[in-house]
């Protein structure tokens, strides 16, 4: 039974919780359809989580940058450092998301791979891929230390360099490093340590569960594969996987 009366804010009021104008009263928006907006510069209420994805499945980064998209969308600061992620011959040097991160504004990244992957006789020397992810391991240590310094509960400049702070910090591959023994459970944990109070940390990588990061960790989440066209020798497509 519908009662006629209506809520302060002009909603109708019912009691039937199921019908169409129920339902839309009681969404966030109230039924209101979003709207795209100007992005200005802001700062995030409630960051500050760690949040690690692994799996043997496809969507770690995908979900990882698609979180970064959303918090550059609200006028946040990020910025998204890769490991390992250099190329192969199933890939070309450009690729769609970082077309994509370049035109987004706030939203930067650095890309600390090259050709190969840690053994897998690829032809890459395997010594190579232990010193650039040494070196990746003290970008993401600066970029942490430099968020510790900034303030974060106020808006930052969206093409400031991440030296100068940043909302949403993105470490893709870095537990596929830990994985491959290119770098320390303990330097992972080192540096969520180190993070400052109100930067949200994200992690991803590994088809080897990271037990090592669970304790120190807000969210996991296991991205399993179920099927996966690679298995029936579908390379690398343009547009979904780079």
């Amino acid at each position: 039974m519908t009662d006629a009366s209506d809520t302060p804010d002009g909603t109708p009021e019912t009691d039937d919780e199921t019908t169409p104008d129920s339902v839309r009263a009681n969404t966030p928006g109230r039924g209101v359809r979003p709207e795209a907006a100007a992005i200005e510069p802001a700062a995030p209420d409630d960051f500050g989580l760690v949040q690690v994805w692994w799996g043997d499945g496809k969507g770690k980064t995908t979900a990882a940058m698609g979180m970064g998209f959303r918090a550059a969308g609200h006028g946040y600061r990020v910025h998204m450092l890769q490991f390992l992620k250099g190329g192969a011959d199933s890939v070309e040097a450009v690729r769609g998301e970082y077309n994509a991160i370049d035109a987004m504004p706030g939203f930067s990244f650095e890309n600390l791979g090259h050709y190969g992957w840690a053994g897998m006789a690829d032809g890459s020397d395997d010594a190579d891929h232990e010193a650039q992810v040494a070196a990746g391991l003290d970008r993401a240590r600066e970029v942490v230390d430099a968020a510790a310094d900034a303030d974060l509960s106020a808006p930052l400049d969206l093409d400031g360099p991440p030296e100068a702070g940043v909302h949403l910090l993105i470490i893709d591959e870095m537990l596929y490093a830990v994985a491959m023994g290119l770098l320390d459970e303990a330097d992972v944990l080192d540096l969520v340590e180190r993070k400052p109070e109100h930067l949200e940390l994200v992690l991803t990588g590994s088809h080897e569960e990271p037990t090592y990061i669970y304790d120190a960790a807000d969210l996991v989440t296991d991205v399993r594969k179920g099927k996966h066209p690679i298995d029936a020798g579908q390379r690398a497509r343009k547009g979904t996987e780079y």
